[in-house]
């Protein structure tokens, strides 16, 4: 929010003054504010475009041009949460005020940008056996098969690291000298590694209970080592903190149709025929931000399923939300699975 001052002007400048603020600040915005400080509105670049193409006066007061219900944001969102409602509102500058609509900051897309860095832990689960994909886990852990020329998990790591994300966690069980063979301490992508290895199986959630509570202070991204995605994650991160509850469950629209004509019936009476309908379900997609206070709750060496949790939540009144995927999301658990995933992988994860 460097030299946001700089952007400050009262709703009695000129359009004339107006340009030559604009390109004394080189914020391409302006705000527009009261005695008091308060904003009352916006003027961009393409504010003054279309005054100029309207052939106004320069000595128009820019109270006749400016946006007087701009978007907001106030000091305590996040950057995750900045990005994703600049994501979804198409933004570039976003103003930063108080309760009292008093400005206190101006946030850009391109600062943002600059500061990658996300302290938020990431669970990546790689314990499973994967035994739909035998004989190629026979040998080797199915994270680590590779798509492409990485193996799965170095491709999940790798989209994380590129959001900013640096403290990661794996699980494992199958093969654990394999992967951390392959992944070491995160040095060489510029991370922590820390490994959490389960002696016996503990179900989708149980690994959960393994890990050091005292080091999980910030919503905990976990996420199974078997996906391909192109997920947001900081959109995923700025939903999860907007809407708050006790976690977010990602999850993809799936459709079947029915290869039959279905009957709605009243007793013996038909009361609608539909011929092969479509029926749509909300399905997990496998990835899942939890508050820090779920996370310590989960019991060390318990076995538990992610389902199994999430209900107990819902069961306690807690909030769940959920996040539909639109990315591209593929399940590697079967073997047309992975074939499929080294024809996409060509497309999506080249650098």
């Amino acid at each position: 929010m460097k030299n946001w001052q700089d952007t400050l002007v009262q709703p009695t400048i000129s359009l004339e003054g107006a340009i030559e603020k604009l390109d004394l600040s080189a914020q391409q915005i302006l705000l527009v504010t009261d005695e008091d400080k308060k904003l009352i509105g916006t003027v961009t670049d393409g504010d003054v475009r279309r005054a100029l193409l309207k052939r106004l006066d320069l000595a128009t007061p820019v109270v006749q041009i400016m946006n007087k219900q701009p978007k907001v944001a106030t000091a305590d969102w996040s950057k995750a949460r900045l990005l994703s409602f600049m994501e979804q509102q198409q933004l570039l500058q976003l103003p930063v005020v108080d309760t009292d609509q008093q400005v206190t900051g101006l946030e850009t897309l391109h600062g943002l940008l600059q500061k990658p860095r996300q302290d938020n832990p990431v669970f990546l689960m790689a314990g499973g056996f994967g035994k739909r994909l035998h004989p190629l886990t026979k040998t080797c852990p199915k994270p680590l098969l590779k798509v492409g020329d990485k193996p799965i998990l170095e491709l999940i790591l790798e989209s994380f690291v590129s959001s900013g994300f640096h403290r990661f966690y794996i699980s494992t069980h199958y093969m654990p000298e394999k992967i951390r063979e392959h992944f070491g301490d995160g040095n060489r992508w510029g991370v922590s590694i820390t490994y959490i290895h389960e002696d016996r199986p503990l179900g989708t959630a149980g690994a959960l209970g393994l890990l050091p509570k005292d080091e999980i202070d910030q919503p905990l991204f976990m996420m199974n080592g078997d996906l391909l995605t192109t997920l947001n994650y900081l959109s995923l991160l700025g939903f999860h903190e907007e809407h708050g509850g006790s976690a977010t469950l990602c999850v993809r629209e799936y459709e079947h149709q029915i290869p039959y004509g279905v009957i709605e019936s009243r007793d013996h009476q038909a009361l609608a025929i539909k011929e092969k309908p479509t029926q749509t379900f909300n399905v997990n997609a496998g990835i899942y931000l939890l508050s820090p206070k779920l996370v310590k709750q989960v019991p060390a060496n318990h076995p538990l399923d992610m389902p199994e949790l999430l209900q107990q939540e819902i069961n306690n009144g807690k909030v769940v939300n959920l996040y539909t995927l639109t990315d591209y999301w593929l399940d590697i658990g079967r073997m047309d699975d992975f074939n499929r995933a080294q024809t996409d992988a060509s497309e999506l994860f080249n650098d």
